[in-house]
């Protein structure tokens, strides 16, 4: 396979052969330095790139450029080469685009002109970007097709599985020409979907995510029977923990059923998380903590599903769906929570075929020009509401309360209030939904009057509630009525220690009710339920295992 690409566009011809120059000067003998004199030239060229199925590591884009500026170029390459790393070239003059590109196009890194000398200036930028790309899976791995039907829930779950895990993908129409000679050449039918190619050409008929996983490159395999922590959960905390765990010498393991990252990896833009004063995307976050656990020694298991846990002497011992165990001195907890079911009428069978929980990132493309609902007024659902007005006609928030003051972050209220195709109701339930093959219409009922509606639109997305998702636990731990897990001064009711306490000491602050089992963020009773006191809990939580198996 060809070298992967660095793409640079610059209208202006003493630039664009400056910085083409100074990358093939340090990078020529690895990638292929591309050139363009517009953004409409460059995407021509990147179309190119796709058909012959090459990868692009690394677009270099000027902002001001005529006809189609750096952002607007940046944007429209983003779904050709989605993993590509982006830098906007600016003057200093331009530094407020810069930021603006921050938001609508998740840019990596801004570069003042000029950047001389480039071993200082331009050199270290592009260095630690090509890294983060050749860390990405799409460096890894070429490139995986899906053929589906549109409106399919097995073909949305595989989907979204492979976008959530950072996996890139082709998706084709089982109806489409390509779709249909893929078919054939595997000896199935469209009947027979949804069905992956890998790489090597290998047909998956229906696979399932382990299946799915271990075809795609991601681990699914401990390399170890026993370890010191074992991380259940790969969302904040549980990165938290795995990266803290790893740095300081604890053989660690994190353990994922879905995809890293949780609720928080789902999100199009976190603004007031430390540190990231221009905001950073869940997946944007996620992509670093997994690969910084992963540099510092720890393992990741994605797609295995633990569904037990028993103390041995002093192991712990889990149990996945497989009958397969893995076991270690001591465990995070760190699930998270689930959206909770809106239990109407009409939709629990068209999930994944129009009605989706959390925002759905595969799906937002597919709503150009359309009304999107979101039920839901906490900052999850705000975020969603902003990332969905730059492909919907309008996007309706539907909210139970008199406004968003009381669920939302201000930040984010002040920010609805300045996009137009964002539209808030309030007191406004959605109480029933129907459709064929998928969602076509929503019943709506106003919460003041209680006259109902019918509204016709294919997108519902769906945020309210939090579930623990701690079923699998059963009577191992100790819980709250709503299923969360109680930890350290939660569990000395009257001062007394929790039922089969041993230890003469009180459980540990985020201790469960087992000793050497610990909870850390959403999952936890009483928790924050923020992204930054989720990793800081993860990191209080390996400070604790240390603690306990000092005294052991």
């Amino acid at each position: 396979m060809a070298n992967p690409a660095i793409l640079t566009v610059d209208d202006d011809p003493a630039v664009s052969r400056a910085v083409a120059r100074d990358l093939r000067r340090r990078y020529g003998d690895r990638y292929r330095i591309v050139r363009a004199d517009s953004g409409e030239a460059a995407l021509e060229a990147l179309r190119e790139i796709k058909l012959r199925g090459e990868h692009v590591a690394l677009l270099l884009a000027d902002y001001r450029m005529p006809h189609m500026n750096g952002i607007e170029f940046l944007e429209a390459a983003m779904d050709l080469f989605p993993m590509a790393r982006r830098v906007l070239l600016t003057a200093y003059a331009d530094t407020d685009a810069a930021i603006t590109a921050i938001n609508v196009v998740d840019l990596d890194h801004y570069l003042l002109k000029p950047w001389n000398p480039p071993e200082e200036k331009l050199y270290p930028v592009v260095d630690a970007l090509l890294e983060a790309w050749r860390s990405s899976p799409d460096s890894a791995v070429a490139e995986v097709r899906v053929i589906g039907h549109r409106w399919s829930a097995p073909s949305y779950k595989i989907r979204d599985f492979l976008a959530r895990n950072l996996v890139p993908y082709r998706w084709l129409l089982a109806d489409d020409p390509e779709g249909g000679r893929l078919l054939a050449a595997a000896g199935v039918t469209a009947a027979d979907v949804p069905v992956v190619v890998t790489p090597e050409g290998k047909a998956l008929i229906r696979p399932s995510t382990a299946d799915l996983a271990a075809h795609v490159g991601l681990a699914t395999s401990p390399a170890s029977d026993f370890y010191d922590l074992v991380v259940v959960g790969a969302g904040p905390a549980g990165l938290g923990a795995a990266v803290y765990g790893a740095s300081e010498g604890l053989r660690t393991v994190l353990i994922e059923q879905r995809a890293t990252g949780g609720q928080a990896g789902q999100s199009s833009r976190i603004e007031n998380y430390l540190g990231f004063p221009d905001g950073v995307s869940g997946s944007q976050l996620t992509d670093r903590a997994r690969r910084q656990a992963i540099r510092l020694g720890a393992e990741l298991l994605t797609a295995r599903r633990v569904v037990g846990l028993e103390a041995g002497g002093t192991s712990r011992l889990l149990r996945f769906d497989d009958g397969g165990t893995i076991a270690a001195h001591t465990v995070v907890l760190a699930t998270g929570v689930s959206y909770r079911m809106l239990d109407v009428s009409g939709l629990d069978g068209l999930v994944g075929r129009g009605v989706f929980y959390g925002a759905a990132p595969t799906e937002a493309p597919s709503c150009r020009g359309e009304d999107v609902y979101i039920v839901g007024g906490a900052n999850s659902a705000g975020q969603a509401a902003v990332h969905f007005s730059r492909y919907a006609r309008r996007v309706h928030m539907l909210i139970r309360g008199d406004d968003l003051s009381r669920s939302m972050s201000q930040y984010l209220i002040e920010q609805i209030a300045g996009i137009e195709n964002i539209e808030v109701h309030p007191r406004t339930e959605c109480v029933g939904g129907e459709g064929e093959d998928h969602l076509e219409r929503l019943y709506l009922c106003d919460g003041r009057t209680g006259e109902s509606r019918v509204v016709e639109t294919s997108w519902l997305f769906i945020f309210i509630g939090a579930e623990p998702r701690t079923e699998w636990l059963g009577d191992a731990v100790l819980r709250d009525r709503r299923g969360f897990v109680l930890t350290g001064p939660d569990l000395l009711a009257g001062g007394a220690k929790p039922p089969g306490w041993t230890l003469p000491r009180d459980p540990y602050h985020l201790e469960s009710s087992m000793p050497g089992v610990f909870a850390a963020g959403d999952v936890r009773a009483e928790s924050v339920k923020r992204v930054a006191s989720a990793v800081g809990e993860g990191a209080m939580a390996v400070s604790l295992v240390h603690r306990y198996l000092e005294a052991q």
